[in-house]
């Protein structure tokens, strides 16, 4: 086989590795077989909190041997068929096979990127926050293309969307907003999103057409499960009631159904303000217990907690991505050195290749151009 062919093979077997590893596939079919006793108990479902958790974490196991049986399979019959059309001299038959294991190799590395995201909440919904910084009007209008781009990320990726609430910018844009995404392991890849976004570009404000500097802010924390306790001392929160202020016309709420919640030994405001008052009620207080299970989380990981403790204002110096539209193209991620000219592929929800490299580097602890160095 051509060296090239011979590098694609030994990517996709370095994924299988992988794969294997954070399987744990030596014990694997023993653990499915235990899940499939317990599953058989008739008094099962007499919990049925810890059936569905158990119902749940077997089929995990089931989709990662699946993926981890297809994908040696599917490496296996493609190299069979690279040498047999060697042999014969069919190049139609090589390039074709060449050609799928070409797209292996890129399953396998995405497939590779999701069994990194075994955290303890990497497989819930998450909750997506977005407030504008120093900027003013500027600000504003770009929490609302930062909103629009992870809406298009999240449609991209079949995940379900739900405005949680919004308050609008007094000229354009909007001041916060918050949404729901719900989706298998939303939270796992989303969660490196958290922090400050910086955006340089000709003011569409700005009579005089000048570049102006904007930031907004961005955090994202898990769906609790229903089987996570987080207990709430109704003494701690302050709940207050007041009226929606939307972009106007059906929009705007002419009751106090809107809902703000408060914490008060943490400092934590939730709101809600899309539906009626008893459902914002409700939406605020479960955004609420998982804000709290997000700072245990944090309390969990040193480093995390500390860039939570540290992330300031959204502001100069607490930036994780910069998006420059002028005098050029260009967004690049601070932490990891990944860069793209693609600035409106990017708004428009392509956010992958950034997502899957800070994985990666808090899995490795190193970033990308870190780990190419010592290759």
């Amino acid at each position: 086989m051509r060296a090239e062919i011979q590098n694609i093979v030994a990517e996709v077997e370095k994924s299988l590795n992988l794969l294997a590893q954070r399987l744990d596939w030596e014990t694997a079919p023993h653990r499915l077989e235990e899940f499939n006793a317990m599953a058989e108990d008739p008094d099962l479902w007499n919990d049925p909190t810890r059936a569905q958790k158990l119902m749940r974490d077997r089929q995990m196991l089931v989709d990662a041997m699946d993926t981890y049986k297809t994908i040696k399979q599917e490496l296996s019959d493609n190299v069979e068929l690279i040498e047999l059309g060697e042999m014969e001299d069919d190049a139609e038959v090589v390039a074709e096979a060449e050609t799928a294991l070409k797209a292996l190799a890129e399953t396998a590395a995405q497939k590779e990127l999701e069994a990194l995201l075994d955290g303890e909440a990497d497989g819930n919904d998450t909750f997506l926050e977005i407030n504008s910084g120093a900027g003013g009007t500027e600000s504003c209008d770009w929490a609302s293309m930062l909103a629009r781009m992870y809406v298009r990320w999240a449609e991209k990726h079949g995940y379900t969307v739900e405005l949680q609430s919004e308050s609008a910018g007094e000229e354009a844009g909007i001041k916060s907003a918050a949404y729901k995404i719900s989706g298998p392991n939303a939270y796992g890849w989303l969660k490196s999103e958290s922090g400050v976004h910086r955006l340089v570009r000709i003011s569409p404000y700005d009579s005089a057409a000048r570049r102006h500097t904007s930031f907004s802010s961005v955090w994202v924390y898990p769906v609790v499960d229903d089987n996570i306790e987080i207990e709430v001392n109704p003494s701690d929160i302050r709940l207050d009631t007041y009226r929606s202020s939307g972009a106007g016309g059906q929009h705007v709420n002419t009751t106090d159904s809107a809902v703000r919640i408060t914490h008060l030994p943490t400092g934590i405001v939730v709101t809600s303000s899309e539906k009626s008052q008893h459902q914002n009620r409700d939406i605020a207080m479960k955004a609420l217990k998982s804000r709290l299970y997000q700072m245990e989380l944090d309390r969990r990981n040193a480093s995390i907690q500390e860039a939570h403790e540290n992330k300031g204002d959204a502001g100069w110096g607490n930036q994780i991505r910069s998006y420059v539209l002028q005098p050029y193209q260009m967004v690049k991620d601070l932490r990891t050195n990944v860069e793209t000219s693609d600035t409106q592929g990017v708004l428009d929800g392509d956010l992958d290749k950034f997502m899957a490299a800070t994985l990666a580097m808090n899995v490795s602890g190193k970033s990308r151009s870190e780990a190419q160095s010592d290759t």
